[in-house]
Order: C-alpha cells, then sequence, then structure tokens
C-alpha cells in the first residue's frame, strides 16, 4: 500500500527508450536550450536596445545644422546582425558533429548500443528514438528562432545592411534553417553508423553537412527562373531575382535539403539493418 501510494503521488514517469535518450542526452538538450534563448535575447537586445541607442543618435545628427550624417554608426548593427544570422544559419554544422559523435557513433563504439538490442529494443526502435528525439528539440527550437528573427530583420529595415538574397537572411527566414538542422541531424546518424567510431564520424559529419551547405549557397538561385539572365555566360545571380522570387527559391531550396534528408535518414536505417541482421 505505501509503495502504491508513493508512486501515485510521484505520479506518472516517462519510461522506455525515449526516457533513456533525454536522460542520456540531457546535456545536449540543456546546451541546445540554452543556444535558441542565447540567440533570441541577442536578438531583442539589438533591436529594443542597441538599435533604438543608434536610432536617437541618427535622429539628433539629423536635426543638426551642419552637415549630414555618417553612416558608420550603423556598423555595429550590422556587425550584430551579421553575427546572429550566421550562428543560425550555420547551427547545423554543430548538429551533425554531435550527431554522429555523441548521440550514434559513440554508443556503436562503447557497445552500450549492441547492448540495448540483446534487451528486446530492436535496432530499429533504438535509432528511431534516437532520431525523434532530438527532431523534436531541434524543431520547436529552430521554429522559435525563425520566427523571431523574421521579425528582427523586418524591424531592424532602416538599420539594415544585407539583402533578402544574402546566404543568411535568405535561410534564416523560413523553413530551409530547419531543413538543415534535420538533414544534419540523419547524415550525422548515417556517419555513426557506418563509421562506428565517434572521432571519425564527427569529422565525417561535419565535412558532408559543410560542404552540401555550400554548394547549396552557390546554387540555390539557380532553382527559380531568374527576372533577366545576366554574365557572359548566361548564367544568373541571386540579385537577378526580385524579392517576389523569396518563397519559390525558398520553398525550393528546403525541398533540396529535406530530400536530402530522408535519403541519409533510409540510408541509415537501410544499413543499420544490414549490419544487424
Amino acid at each position: 500500500m505505501t509503495t502504491a501510494v508513493a508512486a501515485t503521488r510521484q505520479g506518472p514517469r516517462p519510461r522506455g527508450l525515449i526516457w533513456t535518450v533525454l536522460r542520456v542526452h540531457r546535456p545536449a538538450l540543456l546546451v541546445w536550450s540554452a543556444y535558441v534563448l542565447l540567440m533570441v535575447g541577442w536578438m531583442l537586445w539589438v533591436q529594443h536596445v542597441s538599435g533604438a541607442r543608434i536610432r536617437a543618435e541618427l535622429d539628433a545628427c539629423r536635426r543638426r545644422p551642419e552637415g549630414a550624417c555618417i553612416d558608420v554608426m550603423t556598423f555595429s548593427h550590422s556587425m550584430n546582425e551579421g553575427w546572429i544570422g550566421t550562428l543560425i544559419a550555420y547551427a547545423s554544422y554543430g548538429i551533425a558533429a554531435w550527431a554522429g559523435a555523441a548521440l550514434v557513433g559513440r554508443e556503436l563504439e562503447r557497445g552500450t548500443a549492441q547492448l540495448a538490442w540483446t534487451q528486446s529494443v530492436t535496432p530499429a526502435r533504438w535509432l528511431t528514438a534516437k532520431l525523434a528525439v532530438p527532431a523534436v528539440a531541434l524543431t520547436v527550437g529552430t521554429t522559435v528562432l525563425v520566427l523571431v528573427y523574421r521579425w528582427f530583420w523586418s524591424a531592424g529595415q532602416d538599420l539594415r545592411g544585407g539583402e533578402w538574397y544574402d546566404p543568411d537572411p535568405f535561410l534564416n527566414r523560413g523553413p530551409a534553417v530547419l531543413a538543415y538542422a534535420l538533414c544534419a541531424l540523419a547524415v550525422g546518424a548515417l556517419a555513426g553508423i557506418a563509421l562506428r567510431r565517434s572521432l571519425p564520424a564527427l569529422a565525417v559529419a561535419f565535412g558532408l553537412v559543410l560542404w552540401f551547405h555550400l554548394y547549396v549557397d552557390r546554387h540555390w538561385h539557380e532553382l527559380w527562373p531568374a527576372r533577366t539572365l545576366s554574365g557572359t555566360d548566361g548564367s544568373w545571380f541571386p540579385s537577378d531575382h526580385p524579392a517576389s522570387h523569396f518563397w519559390p527559391l525558398h520553398l525550393m531550396t528546403t525541398g533540396v535539403v529535406l530530400t536530402v534528408a530522408v535519403v541519409a535518414t533510409g540510408a541509415a536505417y537501410w544499413l543499420l539493418r544490414r549490419r544487424t541482421r
């Protein structure tokens, strides 16, 4: 009776694979949560504190009778905006490294995964739990970052130095940045299963996502017909697209990245099944 009452007072507790993944990778979840909060706080500070101060200085400068204002006053805002955009856009590198090294590679290297498979947990269920928990955390956190960044980018138009077709704002203002995060998770898991060692999986996953990301950055503007053709070879550039092309280009980019994520996920399951027969 006492045991039953104590269990009732404690309430339901998560169990099984989901709880195991949460417990083992709790430090990574805390780091991710801290990163999201830090980026949101940074954007709020730049807009409401630093941005307000710069606008006040510019207004005072423009009211002076002696001459024009110096644009260098907006330099600090542009620097902050650039760093924020870069850290959000390229967070997938860290996700790929973590997924390859800690999420999958280390457990295969140490044998803890194989131990789980002997306790009525199939390899497929193990991998599903490994991918599902961080995927949910990445989806929630990245969605928050996208929503806040969209507001931040629009609200700072008067101080902004970049254009919509620059790599970071193009990526961060929609679901493409989430697609990269999920793709990095899948590529990291695939690298961990293929190499079964944490450090090599970290390096390979990081390198693959880096190459893929940079490749797409150079070619995303080719996914939708431009307004005009430029260059001696008939090619076009991001600046040849009107602002109305943002969403077609962005959604096409998202589709390409998600396709790679699905392929990497399928390859991870196929390779795991083949090696555990």
